[in-house]
């Protein structure tokens, strides 16, 4: 059973674009699915650079956490919006990334939850080293306030592909992104 519906790049693709491309993108995979324990070798092998899994599908973080670093990868962990941020928080200082979902995940379109950015401002406080990233609605409309709240990561999927100047919007999400944390390093 999956934890969403549709896997939308397996490793197969992640095979084909790392030959395609070479090793320079950074390959961070969602695994949005119920045991992501069973993708962790085929992702590594395939040349993901990051394993990003689902705090929820998990009954061992621990050990999963253990096995993407010993296949080579960085860690990433999300929440849904119904997890609490604090049962993220035991495993801030063992990962490379938190991600907060900001929509249920699954779709592309969804609005915007704006009332998951105190997680992102609590991660933020709390582990001001850590990359956290924004997915779920996140375009030029709710970047600033993402930023704000302390992502430095951000997932734009509709807001780039359904836009007029797709590079236009990946620019300012890019720039805001990079000021907020100007503006945080210099606060400190």
């Amino acid at each position: 059973m999956h934890f969403v519906p549709n896997i939308t790049f397996g490793h197969p693709v992640v095979e084909s674009l790392r030959k395609q491309l070479g090793q320079d993108p950074f390959f961070d995979m969602h695994m949005m699915v119920s045991r992501p324990e069973q993708w962790v070798k085929p992702m590594a092998v395939a040349g993901a650079n990051q394993y990003t899994f689902h705090l929820e599908a998990t009954e061992n973080p621990g050990a999963l956490i253990k096995d993407i670093r010993e296949n080579g990868m960085k860690v990433g962990l999300a929440i849904k919006p119904g997890t609490t941020v604090e049962y993220l928080a035991p495993w801030a200082n063992q990962i490379d990334m938190a991600l907060v979902m900001t929509v249920e995940p699954g779709f592309g379109g969804q609005k915007f939850m704006e009332d998951m950015l105190p997680k992102v401002h609590w991660l933020r406080t709390q582990f001001p080293s850590l990359d956290i990233e924004v997915d779920g609605g996140v375009g030029p409309d709710t970047i600033h306030k993402c930023a704000e709240a302390g992502a430095n990561m951000i997932v734009s999927g509709s807001a780039i592909m359904r836009s007029e100047d797709p590079r236009s919007v990946i620019n300012l999400l890019r720039n805001v992104c990079s000021e907020a944390a100007q503006k945080r390093s210099l606060d400190r």
